[in-house]
């Protein structure tokens, strides 16, 4: 008991910065966390569990269908890297206008966000329209033999990209409800269209109640069903009268070169950090779907599952950076010092769970997905590897979420540059080819980058430097 007392009592959380200063008590800090927290944990779960059905149901079409959908994902997210950075720029500046009071500033801030992800979004859709198949074959889609997929994985791309547009402003509209605390609407929205999301995969993949069996076509159809009905309510959300950041129509449309000094401060280091962490996974996933599609099969899969521990870690540091930056925005540093590792403890009790998962029910969890024997047996040696990962990955998930919401994404930026976008593949291409592990080596390389970055995080935030950012 005493142990526990002293790895997640408020007292016992904060160093020498603000040892003599008052510390509220356990039920004020984890109660705020958790009223903050839950909202962002269950719809994180909820995507993630969304992409296990999504995989389990394209999975019975067979290995060649996981991979089609799965060669997508990292040209999809290096679309969507540009308007995740500017998003954290969004959360982090009204996150400390909600502590300031200055519900004017706020909504600006959505606004430019909004002109800004217009012009964004003209360029990067049409150039992933234009280069769709050559994307496909740059990320390793296999183009010859009988285990070839690039047709099917280009035709999926392609929907999944005409949708784009109205998952991208949802994303920015959510981000901004985040940073004022609001959380609820964000998991609201992706709750609603990932329910829709998995009815119509069920529908139009097998083929049902009288619609007829697209398989891989299905799958992107229902994915952009899905990403329709999220744009619809969170649209709805910010033109609520009481919606903290409530969108006018009537002034503010013009660009503001303050707000957007603001963006460039927080948002270009953002820019930076995601830039090299989607061309790290796009490479990593490109040398992982090299090996084959039984080994991309097995690959996809075990990392769906591993998105179920970045996905609670994911939810907790949401809720870390809005609980820091709104404290640094009242003043209140030792508050934003305190919420940020009692998030990071909270991340722990959800780590654990996946522990358990992996190494206690693998090989049930497997049989979701398929009956190849191959695949199970190489994905059950894989979850060893996740399980030993989650520990780390949920934690400097959440500790970079608190760095960035008190503005020190530059820090951030440059440990997924040194960490993701270039010791995971180089590390990964020597454990996988010159040393001939194979998938496993892949796989430690994953566990060493995890490592790496937890480190980088831990000591990072406990130094205390991002308390005395301004933005």
């Amino acid at each position: 008991m005493n142990i526990f007392r002293k790895l997640y009592a408020p007292e016992y959380l904060v160093g020498k910065q603000v040892s003599n200063e008052q510390i509220p008590d356990s039920k004020t800090v984890y109660g705020s966390a958790f009223r903050m927290a839950w909202p962002a944990i269950t719809e994180s779960f909820l995507v993630a569990m969304v992409g296990l059905a999504d995989t389990a149901m394209v999975s019975r079409i067979g290995a060649t269908a996981i991979s089609a959908v799965g060669i997508t994902a990292q040209p999809k997210m290096l679309i969507l890297c540009f308007f995740m950075a500017l998003n954290i720029a969004v959360t982090a500046i009204v996150a400390r206008r909600k502590g300031e009071g200055n519900q004017e500033a706020a909504r600006k801030t959505l606004q430019q966000g909004i002109i800004i992800t217009i012009g964004l979004m003209l360029v990067t859709i049409t150039l992933a329209l234009v280069f769709s198949r050559e994307l496909m074959v740059f990320a390793g889609a296999q183009t010859t033999g009988p285990e070839a997929y690039i047709d099917e994985a280009d035709m999926y791309f392609r929907i999944v990209v005409y949708s784009l547009p109205f998952n991208i402003f949802s994303l920015l509209l959510t981000a901004a409800q985040r940073g004022a605390g609001n959380t609820r609407i964000s998991m609201y929205t992706n709750m609603s269209a990932n329910i829709v999301n998995v009815i119509f995969n069920y529908i139009l993949i097998n083929g049902k109640l009288g619609f007829p069996a697209l398989g891989v076509k299905g799958a992107a159809i229902a994915t952009a069903i899905g990403c329709v009905v999220g744009f619809i309510i969170a649209v709805a959300s910010v033109l609520s009268p009481n919606c903290f950041v409530r969108l006018s129509f009537k002034n503010g449309w013009r660009l503001d070169p303050t707000i957007l000094r603001q963006f460039f401060k927080i948002g270009g280091a953002a820019m930076v950090e995601q830039v090299f962490l989607r061309i790290g996974f796009f490479t990593y996933a490109k040398i992982v779907a090299s090996l084959g599609t039984v080994d991309y099969a097995t690959h996809q899969i075990c990392m769906q599952m591993l998105s179920l521990s970045f996905n609670f870690g994911d939810g907790i540091a949401i809720a870390s950076t809005s609980l820091v930056g709104q404290s640094l925005g009242a003043k209140e540093p030792k508050l934003a010092l305190v919420y940020g590792k009692a998030c990071q403890r909270m991340s722990l009790i959800a780590a654990a769970i996946i522990v358990v998962a992996f190494t206690v029910f693998g090989r049930p969890i497997m049989w979701i997905f398929t009956s190849d024997p191959q695949i199970i047996e190489r994905g059950l040696k894989l979850f060893l590897i996740a399980a030993i990962s989650a520990p780390f990955q949920v934690s400097q998930v959440v500790y970079n979420g608190s760095l960035r919401g008190s503005g020190d994404t530059k820090f951030v930026a440059f440990t997924s540059f040194l960490s993701v976008g270039i010791l995971r593949p180089v590390l990964s291409y020597v454990l996988v080819y010159p040393l001939a592990f194979g998938l496993m080596g892949a796989w430690y390389g994953l566990l060493i980058d995890q490592l790496l970055r937890f480190l980088c995080s831990f000591f990072r935030f406990s130094g205390g430097k991002w308390m005395k950012i301004k933005i």
